[in-house]
């Protein structure tokens, strides 16, 4: 499959995969009559860029689900987060620390999508993150200025594309655990994968160890469907062990790419990025899946 262009998504999360998109893309077999199976959502990058119009996306962070079932469901527009983000964005403008504060506070409380979405965008380095108790906790990113018309735009036109994606897939949301979301996998549908990174530092919404890496292999690989996870291979201080134990009965094709995401800038280094396939690729290219094509159409004439 080959892309123009690709569109990112209105929520930021670490590690996303934006740059990695095109690299799978050229990796994955997908027809028009697959459903495309995402059991860790995350921002929805790859599969709002890649999925056909049967698709079934999971996560266990309720609020990213929240956010897109009420666009697909149209009880949020791009209207009415414009409004929001420009309210939103003047109060922080004036109170800085403070009235970010106080939306963490409210969000923790009353769960607001509003809130998630404004949070993300004008957290520290765009985290995402959750205490014990399950409240996010990122500090305030430090800039009053955030929401200026320029950004609120930006952020306003990732929302557009998604409504007419909405409007023109059958995508699903659901709030779940990756076992149950590939309970409903088929022998007919792609799954692809971007669990949290097993033997890096996890804190997104839950925790991720070995007995969850082992799970996941077992549960994929008696699947009997085309899969397709990403995971980390290597740094200049370390290696992924469990490429060579627990994945050692797949394929491996790997890239270089860079993690900008850091608390420190020393701790912003290239990493060769890895995916895991229970097939061969091909390697000649593939025509983009039509409907896509159509959507990307359409969202450039109402742009």
């Amino acid at each position: 499959m080959t892309l123009n262009k690709i569109h990112v998504p209105p929520v930021k999360i670490q590690g996303i995969k934006t740059k990695l998109v095109s690299w799978i893309a050229e990796n994955i077999e997908l027809s028009e009559h697959s459903r495309w199976v995402e059991p860790f959502l995350g921002s929805g990058v790859v599969g709002f860029n890649l999925a056909p119009k049967n698709a079934l996306f999971a996560d266990i962070n309720p609020h990213a689900i929240n956010l897109y079932n009420q666009l697909k469901n149209k009880i949020l527009d791009s209207k009415i987060i414009k409004r929001f983000l420009i309210s939103e964005g003047a109060i922080l403008a004036e109170k800085g620390q403070e009235h970010y504060n106080f939306v963490r506070e409210r969000f923790n409380s009353e769960k607001n999508p509003l809130d998630f979405l404004f949070l993300n965008r004008s957290c520290f380095n765009g985290m995402i993150r959750f205490n014990k108790n399950l409240n996010f906790n990122v500090p305030y990113g430090h800039k009053p200025e955030r929401f200026a018309q320029a950004y609120i735009t930006k952020i306003v036109n990732q929302v557009k594309y998604l409504e007419v994606a909405f409007s023109q897939n059958n995508w699903e949301f659901k709030c779940q655990s990756f076992e149950n979301t590939l309970k409903e996998a088929t022998n007919d549908d792609f799954i692809y994968c971007d669990p949290p990174y097993i033997g890096r530092h996890v804190d997104y919404y839950d925790s991720w160890d070995e007995k969850d890496e082992l799970l996941l292999h077992e549960i994929l690989i008696k699947s009997g469907a085309k899969f397709m996870l990403s995971t980390w291979d290597n740094n200049q201080y370390r290696k992924n062990e469990y490429l060579e134990t627990v994945w050692k009965d797949c394929v491996k094709l790997n890239k270089e790419h860079f993690y900008h995401i850091g608390a420190k800038e020393v701790n912003r280094n290239p990493m060769i990025e890895a995916l895991i396939l229970n097939y061969q690729p091909k390697q000649k290219e593939i025509e983009p899946i039509q409907h896509i094509s159509e959507q990307l159409s359409i969202f450039a004439q109402k742009s």
